[in-house]
């Protein structure tokens, strides 16, 4: 049985703005900004605006994959963007992402600024511009790319689809439950086959792919997510939590998980991120509580 009232769809959709929902006050049928507000920017080449979702960690992610592989061009700025205050529907957030989704980047490295945004792009577009972690051969580097791609395409279902309804929706709907847990399901087994044989999602190579699916299905298949660990028995998808925990103990990635995360443990919280050091010194456990 289900917990939903019965509903009969009208003939033509109205945005009902109480229609309730963990995300109700930010979402709206239209696009553009709500208020003038210009962006910071920093010292940096690249400037982030981001938020430490599973789609902001992977940019965080990456830019300290290449700081470490000494990379200086990729040193950032990362600025945070509270999207339950709607700060991505600023003026100036729009400007970058006319979308109104994290996270957004501007590279300033060049004699004019380029925008980029969605966080598949994000990911290749460093991938190209520093030459890593994008496979040179044709067969890997489509292998990667295929897997980054699935990934895009899988998560809406995940997050909007199952987390939504599990987590956030109102009041739980039986069908929706089932219908995106089986497919959450599904695409776990999905990987947990890809991984039976390989290191990596492309191959032996550690690359965008893996960034990209990392901070969606690892932090799902370690319980971190939507309180449905023990709900989605993710403990039984044996190669994807070897593949979450390999990719877990690198250093770059603790690093990445830390920006812009407002959440979880003071230690782990670098709201903003402008240089190497603060990670050392601007965690929030080591900031004077807020007057």
């Amino acid at each position: 049985m289900t917990d939903a009232p019965a509903y009969v769809p009208p003939k033509v959709w109205t945005w009902n703005k109480e229609n309730g929902g963990q995300f109700a006050s930010i979402n709206r049928p239209i696009a553009g900004p709500t208020h003038d507000k210009e962006l910071p920017v920093g010292k940096h080449p690249l400037q982030l605006y981001s938020l430490a979702t599973p789609n902001g960690v992977k940019v965080t992610v990456m830019l300290e994959e290449l700081l470490a592989l000494g990379h200086k061009g990729a040193e950032y700025d990362a600025w945070l963007i509270r999207i339950g205050n709607g700060d991505q529907f600023g003026s100036g957030f729009v400007d970058i992402n006319p979308n109104s989704k994290i996270p957004a980047l501007m590279d300033r490295s060049g004699p004019e600024p380029i925008r980029v945004f969605e966080s598949g792009s994000i990911l290749f577009y460093l991938a190209e511009k520093f030459g890593a972690f994008l496979p040179k051969d044709i067969k890997t580097r489509t292998e990667a790319m295929s897997w980054l791609f699935w990934q895009m395409g899988s998560a809406p279902y995940l997050g909007g689809g199952f987390g939504h309804f599990y987590a956030y929706a109102p009041f739980k709907i039986e069908y929706a439950i089932d219908r995106f847990a089986m497919e959450t399901k599904r695409q776990l087994d999905v990987l947990d086959r890809r991984l039976a044989d390989n290191e990596y999602l492309a191959g032996k190579e550690y690359t965008i792919a893996d960034i990209a699916v990392w901070p969606w299905y690892g932090a799902l298949a370690k319980g971190l997510v939507y309180g449905a660990g023990e709900f989605l028995s993710v403990q039984d998808y044996k190669h994807v939590q070897r593949w979450t925990d390999q990719i877990a103990k690198r250093p770059a990635v603790k690093r990445g998980r830390m920006v812009n995360r407002v959440s979880g443990d003071p230690a782990s919280q670098l709201h903003e991120r402008h240089d190497a050091g603060d990670f050392e010194t601007k965690t929030q456990d080591k900031l004077a509580p807020a007057t």
